[in-house]
Formats: C-alpha cells, structure tokens, sequence
C-alpha cells in the first residue's frame, strides 16, 4: 500500500478549505448556508446539526462504515490517498456521516439534518470543471418513527435546485451507491449537454443499523459538488478561477451574482510523444493525478491533459522503434497538455519546463526527449 510521504500529507492539509469560514469567507459558504436555511424551513421541526470533521478520517468511516465492499476498487492507492494504514484523507464528505449517525443513537435526537461540508481529496481528470480536490456538500435527513422514502427524496432534490440554480431545467438517473437505496443521478442543463450536480438516495438501512439506529429510523442521503454548483450558478467555465488569489477574480467568489470576465491569459499548447508499458493505466482519472503530482505547487497551470491517441509496438514503423528503443508490448502514445495561468501570461521557457516535468512523470521508455 502506497502511503503518503509527511511533505505531501502536510501540502495536502494545508490547501485551503473555501467552505471553511475560518479560513475566510467565500461563496461556496453561501450555499451551504443558503440550503441549510432552505431545508431547515421545508422541515421546521427537524435539528440541523453541523459537523466539520478534520480531513484525515478512519478507512472504516471512509468505506466500511457506508458499506462499501471489501474489495471495492475504490480503496485502491491509486484513487484513495492513505495516510497510515487505517487512514486516508476522505475521498468524499460522506465519511462524516457514520461518526455523525452513532453520534445520534447515542442521543435523545428522533429527526435529524446532517450539513457536512468540506475538501475532499481524489485522484481526478484535469479539465475546466474537475480537480483532485473538489469541496463537497453531504446533507442527510435521518427520522425516527417518520418514513422517508422516494416522495421525500424527490421533494429534496427539486428544494436543491429550486435554491441554488433557480429556473434550471434538471432530471434524476437511476444511480448506485453502497450507502443508498433508490439511488439517483441530479443533472442540470447547460447548453446541450447535462451537467452532473450531484447524487442521492435513500439512506441504505444497512448503514443506519452499523451505526446502531434500529428498523424505526429511515433517512434520506444527498452530497451535491459544491464548486460545479458555484460555478452552475455564476456561470464560471473553469474551476480554477474558484480559487484565483488575482483581486479581479477573487473579489468575485464572494457573492453569488453572475461572474464578470477578466482578461483570459493565453493557453499554451504542448503535445507530448511517451512510451508508456502494455499495463500503464492512462485513465483520465489517473493521467491527471501524475501530471499534478509533477507540476507540483504549479498544478493550477494545467488547463486540461489528454490522450489524444496511442500506438502499439506492432504498428509502429521500425524507424520509429528504434528512435523510440521500444519494446515489445510497450505504447507510443500522445498527450495533449495545455497551459494557462489564470492571472499571468506563461512564458515559453516556463511552457517548457512544465512540459518537461510532465513528459518525465509519464514517459517509461529509455529515451528522453526533453525541450530544456
């Protein structure tokens, strides 16, 4: 198991939690409180508790604890960061919600809002609207002696967009999660296409009984992506700019009104020829966690990375073998890197040097083609 050394557990915790009031205000604060409001008034005689939990979390209360099976591919090392062997750093604010549940079978509380907001910590594709941080909203409803089932849920969902993307057209898919039953999709419009917002369920009994809550409790389960929210509702098209320290943009992410260009700073584009091994997995998900574990403190340059194509061994001139020194099984393949800085005009060499530490993270062949 691949645990993270104390330099990177130390960068991890130090990024700026922007749901976190203590850590200075930002929009992101505004719809959490404004759903909180919201749910409170829908349910006026349900107790709102809030939880903000420190992002180092148990592997039980990570997964175990919300039924995610033994062998889920999820727990892997190269999508969950460990801390220890028994702790990670939570790949979803769901992991506050076992501790929140034996919280309330240990009280006299019969019906229940859980607002669990805060940093989570993934392996993920670099494109205008992911990160391998993204901040996350959970909010569960959990009643004792009151059914919540599917009706409840539905009314749920239309509160969480009727709040926070007012006249946004959306529609539910069905959905699994091991937490839920019933479980959805919630995507809103965006054009032609369908952006995801965020998934729910009914909370799964299994997860409620682990926590010691018997057959009388039922609940309902709802963790929406609090960045593409904010950037749903301001009409942002890169999540970077969420946390831009340039006063032109960060003035911005204070309010909720819709955002106001500044001057876009040119892209530079780098296309990069690697070798790669018959089984280097070059997912999105995984592509993008190398090339930020390289660009390092710089990752906010890295406008989006793709591969834009791939050949093997037996397809490649011998030319191009041999100038490569590929062997057999291993892959030529492309990747496009684009970078843009969002308050500042890349120079070339600085292009260059990005693009180099790129090209060494991925590249596994004999030959470096490096441009500084």
């Amino acid at each position: 198991m691949a645990v993270l050394s104390t330099p990177e557990l130390h960068a991890a915790l130090s990024l700026r939690d922007l749901t976190d009031p203590a850590q200075g205000p930002h929009a992101l604060q505004l719809i959490v409180d404004s759903l909180r409001t919201t749910l409170g008034q829908a349910w006026p005689y349900t107790e709102i508790w809030t939880r903000r939990d420190h992002p180092v979390v148990p592997l039980a209360d990570n997964y175990d604890n919300l039924g995610y099976a033994a062998d889920a591919v999820t727990r892997d090392a190269r999508y969950t960061r460990y801390a220890s062997a028994g702790e990670v750093l939570r790949s979803h604010t769901s992991a506050m919600i076992p501790p929140a549940l034996r919280e309330l079978a240990a009280s006299g509380s019969t019906d229940v809002l859980m607002v669990c907001a805060g940093i989570c910590y993934r392996r993920d594709s670099v494109d205008w609207q992911h990160t391998g941080t993204p901040h996350q909203l959970d909010l569960w409803r959990i009643s004792r002696d009151i059914t919540l089932g599917e009706p409840e849920l539905e009314a749920m969902i239309a509160h969480l967009v009727e709040t926070v993307l007012p006249g946004q057209t959306y529609r539910t898919v069905p959905a699994v999660h091991p937490y839920t039953t019933h479980g959805r999709q919630i995507d809103v419009r965006l054009g032609d296409d369908w952006i995801e917002i965020g998934e729910c369920g009914v909370a799964a009994p299994h997860v409620l009984r682990r926590a010691g809550l018997d057959e009388r409790w039922t609940g309902l389960a709802m963790g929406p992506g609090l960045d593409r929210l904010l950037m749903l509702r301001k009409g942002i098209r890169d999540i970077r700019l969420l946390r831009s320290t340039d006063p032109r943009v960060a003035g911005q992410m204070l309010d909720l009104l819709p955002y106001k260009e500044v001057s876009a700073m040119p892209a530079v584009r780098r296309d990069l020829s690697v070798v790669v091994g018959p089984d280097t997995d070059l997912s999105p998900e995984l592509l993008g966690d190398r090339v930020r574990q390289a660009l390092g403190p710089d990752e906010e340059v890295a406008e989006s990375v793709e591969v834009r194509g791939e050949t093997a061994y037996d397809e490649l001139p011998e030319a191009a073998r041999d100038r490569l020194q590929l062997s057999p099984g291993q892959r030529n393949v492309l990747i496009r890197l684009v970078l843009r800085s969002v308050d500042r005009t890349l120079t070339d060499p600085e292009a260059n040097q990005l693009r180099d530490k790129v090209y060494k993270a991925v590249h596994e062949g004999p030959v470096l083609e490096l441009i500084t």
